[in-house]
């Protein structure tokens, strides 16, 4: 409840009332005067009694912040003028408005132990003044304290009804801009891992070209057809390179297209992988043991499995030295168990370098690739040298086609 009042602070740090309530309090006060005055109770309207009825008055404004002590003011200030048989009528909205307001702060058995209080009180009064007669004034005054308290309970209840849905309403927004949150950062990811992807294979081999090029450039006599055919590399690295980037372009511009669909080759790119890789120096065998329609009952594992494959090697290329280097893919049960192996110098040799180079992100984003998918990955050094990364990507059943009622039959 408190959190719905309504208050302006001082330079005094001294709550201040809000107008809502200051008018109510005018308006009440306005209004008991007026009724006792044109309509005198048992005893006849004196200053007394309009004193008393704005005193207690003054007291409503500050009923929000202070509502036990302003119906507590209330009962000292009404009951000498009730005691006083004037006008009751002229007191009463006064106290049903401080017990009202007191009821909605205030748990449910609180709200009724005050409320039978003031029944005692208002039964002591009226007993007093009728002689201990019970009439029809005693019934209605017992109903409206008892519908007071009731109303201000029904407003607690509305407030905390309100308040519940307003505090959902912003769970669910801050929920939501979490949820935008974390898209954007996955995406940011994504794309970052795509370009790392797409770019470093095609630039490492093109700058092992490239040195190749220039070093036969600055012979005597250089070996025109190598050359040529470092040259050539390049410009087919180039080639390359432009297309994939140009693919992923059309991808993220396309928000009904998946990421990487149309764009990367699955497990029948391979050896393309493996013939750019053997143009800069590096003896590659491959052994894909796959059925021909793998990368299309599973497109995304054929997608996962290419990115590793080229990191791989584009590791291969770039920081293992290496001779030679091997591709392994065989379908065992369920799974597709990719393994690349090479000669290299692997991590060790007393180098505190990764695999992937200082400050890489290959190896992380194999193991993100691989995690796409439900599959898992490692990169360590072999056991007799070298640096071996495996994954396990998980795949789906194959289809069995249902037989026929003829083939049944």
């Amino acid at each position: 409840m408190n959190r719905h009042l309504h208050k302006v602070g001082t330079a005094s740090g001294v709550s201040v009332p809000s107008r809502t309530d200051t008018l109510l309090a005018v308006a009440v006060a306005v209004l008991g005067a007026a009724v006792a005055i044109a309509a005198p109770g048992t005893r006849p309207t004196d200053p007394l009694a309009i004193v008393l009825l704005l005193a207690a008055s003054a007291t409503l404004p500050w009923r929000r912040q202070r509502p036990g002590a302003v119906l507590l003011l209330v009962l000292v200030l009404t009951v000498p003028f009730h005691m006083l048989d004037y006008r009751h009528e002229a007191a009463s909205p006064i106290a049903l408005v401080a017990l009202a307001t007191f009821s909605a702060s205030v748990a449910r058995v609180k709200a009724l132990v005050i409320g039978l209080l003031v029944v005692v009180i208002v039964l002591s009064i009226m007993g007093v003044l009728k002689e201990g007669e019970i009439s029809g004034d005693h019934l209605g005054a017992i109903g409206w304290v008892f519908f007071s308290a009731v109303a201000g309970q029904a407003w607690r209840w509305h407030a905390a009804y309100v308040a519940s849905i307003i505090d959902r309403a912003e769970r669910a927004e801050r929920t939501r801009e979490e949820e935008a949150r974390r898209r954007v950062a996955e995406e940011r990811v994504r794309i970052a891992r795509d370009l790392h992807d797409l770019l470093a294979h095609s630039i490492t081999l093109i700058g092992v070209q490239a040195g190749v090029a220039a070093h036969l450039a600055r012979q005597p006599e250089p070996d025109r057809e190598v050359l040529a055919a470092a040259l050539e590399t390049i410009a087919d690295g180039c080639r390359a390179a432009r297309a994939e980037v140009r693919s992923t372009l059309t991808v993220l511009r396309d928000p009904g297209e998946g990421p990487d669909q149309g764009a990367v080759p699955g497990l029948a790119g391979v050896g393309d992988l493996a013939e750019s890789v053997r143009g800069a120096g590096v003896d590659v065998l491959v052994d894909v043991a796959l059925d021909a329609d793998a990368d299309e009952a599973a497109p995304a594992v054929g997608v996962a499995a290419y990115r590793i494959v080229q990191e791989a090697l584009t590791n291969v290329v770039r920081h293992a030295q290496a001779s030679r280097v091997t591709v392994d893919a065989v379908r065992e049960g369920g799974v597709l168990r990719l393994t690349v192996a090479d000669d290299g110098r692997g991590a060790v040799a007393g180098s505190p370098e990764p695999a992937d180079g200082p400050g890489g992100f290959g190896i992380l984003g194999m193991a993100e690739r691989a995690r796409s998918v439900g599959g898992t990955l490692t990169a360590e050094p072999g056991k007799t040298g070298g640096f071996t990364v495996r994954a396990v990507l998980p795949l789906p059943a194959p289809i069995v086609p249902a037989p026929s009622t003829s083939e049944a039959s």
